[in-house]
């Protein structure tokens, strides 16, 4: 049987997942969590083969927990299950570990094909979600970036602060974090980590 850790904030998704695999031999619900840091606690605790993790959850979110996740050394794959397809969720919570990503609108069977292969470590994509992916590592950026906006984002890739960052390129934080902005923006994206992810999937960055 393949145990199994569902993280979601609603009740109602959680009771309906658990009520679907419960009537499934094959899979075996382990335990719940409404959030990152309860999903971390209750992993540690039950050791789950797969987790269906959302990203959207209040407190520590979904792509925070799949890090924290491998950081901690937790084996269990984790299945991202989500209403969101954008570009800032899919390519930071692949780049942070994901063995796969499905929407919540996928058929039952569909599902549980999924977290049979996720067990098996085998990368899972709905349709949509792959698309999005190859259509992120085919096209430019919406805007090109400036050389300054390109440096910032490489030296933040590499784990330096805004203030490391600003140290090293001799200008002020202030600047750092306009010029991240302007990325983002031009990314499409809402954050660091996501800019991150989009700059490399568009070769925009090295390595």
């Amino acid at each position: 049987m393949i145990g199994l850790l569902i993280v979601d904030d609603h009740p109602v998704v959680r009771d309906g997942l658990r009520g679907m695999f419960a009537g499934d031999e094959r899979f075996r619900v382990l335990g719940e969590a409404a959030d990152g840091n309860e999903a971390l606690a209750v992993a540690r605790a039950v050791q789950p083969d797969v987790v269906l993790m959302d990203l959207r959850m209040p407190g520590m979110d979904g792509v925070t927990a799949i890090r924290a996740l491998r950081e901690q050394g937790v084996p269990a794959r984790v299945l991202v299950l989500t209403t969101y397809d954008t570009d800032s969720d899919v390519l930071p919570a692949i780049k942070a570990g994901a063995t796969g990503y499905l929407l919540k609108d996928v058929p039952r069977e569909e599902l549980f094909r999924a977290v049979s292969a996720a067990y098996r470590g085998e990368s899972v994509l709905s349709p949509a979600v792959a698309g999005r992916l190859m259509g992120e590592l085919r096209s430019p950026a919406r805007e090109e970036l400036s050389q300054r906006e390109l440096e910032v984002l490489g030296l933040i890739a590499q784990g330096c602060s805004n203030r490391e960052t600003a140290k090293r390129l001799f200008i002020s934080e202030a600047t750092v974090k306009t010029h991240l902005l302007h990325a983002y923006a031009k990314l499409g994206v809402r954050d660091r980590a996501a800019a991150v992810a989009a700059a490399y999937a568009r070769r925009l960055l090295g390595g």
